[in-house]
């Protein structure tokens, strides 16, 4: 289909992907249905394998978040052995485990937080499960019987969720450590044994004075990610 305004698209397009951050402080003010179902209905419309689609969504709101909430911190604050459907990574090495150091560095540094500050580093990594004080949470979960191809679908899925949240002025922060904990998030939101948790994304309205909110990270230059093949 030939568009007359293909230029104006990606423009649109770019301009989302540089505002979206991982928001890690919110207003407790929730989303209003309808803009959730917006959210979700763009969402949607995410590419999958022979169409699969193979994401299932559970999204917490009121008393369902708080509980989940208060849950998820008590667990991960226990010192609880953590249980996650999907493999955690082996490690991170060489130009990965750079820019994870990066990320955290400069998150840490935005907060106030010392290098050497274990224990402020600690409390800091336990505002997750505080879902960072978002009014809502978005688990998605896929297929067993799909394996790591309906995790990919699902990452997509997550990925297209973030742009249509920011296209709705509204904020959000994926977050894999709530799948760490996934023996909580089954029995408090009924997911059952044929499904796999990928993650759960956190949303709601971002708190523009938290320093949190500050910090951004930065993306590789094309030359550090793509491989061109002429010949």
């Amino acid at each position: 289909m030939n568009r007359s305004d293909t230029a104006d698209d990606a423009d649109v397009l770019r301009d989302l992907l540089h505002r979206r951050f991982s928001c890690r402080a919110f207003r407790p003010q929730s989303v209003p249905r309808p803009v959730i179902e917006r959210i979700l209905a763009l969402a949607q419309r995410t590419a999958s394998w022979c169409n699969t689609q193979p994401w299932r969504v559970h999204v917490t709101s009121g008393p369902g978040t708080e509980r989940l909430r208060e849950r998820l911190y008590r667990h991960a604050a226990s010192g609880a052995e953590p249980v996650s459907d999907l493999p955690w990574p082996r490690e991170f090495r060489g130009v990965h485990l750079d820019r994870r150091r990066r990320s955290g560095f400069g998150l840490y540094e935005a907060v106030g937080i010392a290098r050497g500050d274990m224990a402020a580093r600690a409390r800091q990594g336990l505002e997750n499960f505080r879902l960072f004080g978002a009014p809502h949470v978005a688990v998605i979960t896929s297929d067993e019987a799909l394996g790591v191809y309906g995790a990919i679908d699902c990452g997509g899925y997550v990925a297209n969720f973030l742009l249509a949240a920011e296209a709705c002025g509204v904020s959000a922060c994926p977050q894999a450590a709530l799948a760490h904990h996934c023996d909580v998030l089954r029995e408090e939101l009924g997911v059952s044994a044929e499904r796999v948790i990928v993650c759960g994304i956190s949303f709601g309205y971002a708190d523009p004075e938290h320093p949190a909110n500050r910090f951004r990270t930065e993306r590789a230059a094309l030359d550090e990610a793509i491989d061109w093949v002429d010949e």
